[in-house]
């Protein structure tokens, strides 16, 4: 069986050079790193041992691009990236436990995931930007709005909630027939995957 999101990688990988944007990745804190396609040209190297410098600040706006539950960001972003680019300096995370970035931390709420953003966001010199968030992504979005106003110039959100309570999760499970999120989300079976996949 062909995966055809990794099949697709490889171009998607040249699509996001092409519109400016390469793969960084930075440690968050200690046990929590996250990948990162950052502007190229806040990247420079160090003269004499070619290692990577601290970033530059970007010239353009700033602009995170947050994916949702079931794909990594240049998946979920790459028909915006192009366009975006001309105009704003586009950041696509990977968030926790998607496209190789990961955490040591028991935490697993949108929240952790908000303050890991920002931290790398400021790692990477970036101290205003709008979020922009996708279903899952858009959670987040709220919570970095939330815990960080002052660095948030606007915000757009697509397909989301402004967060997921029980009484929003139980009516709509049981309404789907799962009995948990994690049955709905992590399917652990062909017949589970299809059943995602017909209400997706």
């Amino acid at each position: 069986m062909v995966n055809w999101v990794e099949a697709q990688k490889p171009l998607l990988n040249g699509l996001m050079k092409m519109a400016g944007v390469v793969p960084y990745t930075l440690e968050i804190e200690p046990g929590t790193k996250m990948n990162f396609w950052v502007p190229k040209e806040i990247l420079k190297k160090k003269f004499r041992t070619g290692k990577p410098a601290k970033p530059d600040k970007p010239t353009k706006p700033a602009v995170l691009l947050i994916h949702g539950f079931a794909a990594e960001g240049i998946v979920t972003w790459q028909f915006q990236v192009g366009a975006l680019s001309k105009k704003y300096s586009v950041y696509i995370p990977d968030l926790l436990f998607f496209g190789g970035s990961y955490s040591d931390n028991s935490d697993r709420s949108p929240a952790f995931q908000a303050n890991c953003l920002v931290k790398g966001l400021r790692i990477l010199g970036v101290d205003k930007f709008v979020p922009v968030g996708f279903s899952y992504g858009g959670m987040v979005a709220f919570k970095i709005a939330e815990a960080y106003p002052e660095m948030v110039r606007a915000m757009v959100v697509s397909g989301s909630i402004l967060a997921m309570t029980d009484s929003i999760s139980e009516s709509s499970l049981n309404r789907l027939g799962f009995s948990s999120s994690k049955e709905l989300l992590l399917p652990t079976s062909v017949k589970e995957l299809k059943a995602l996949f017909t209400i997706a």
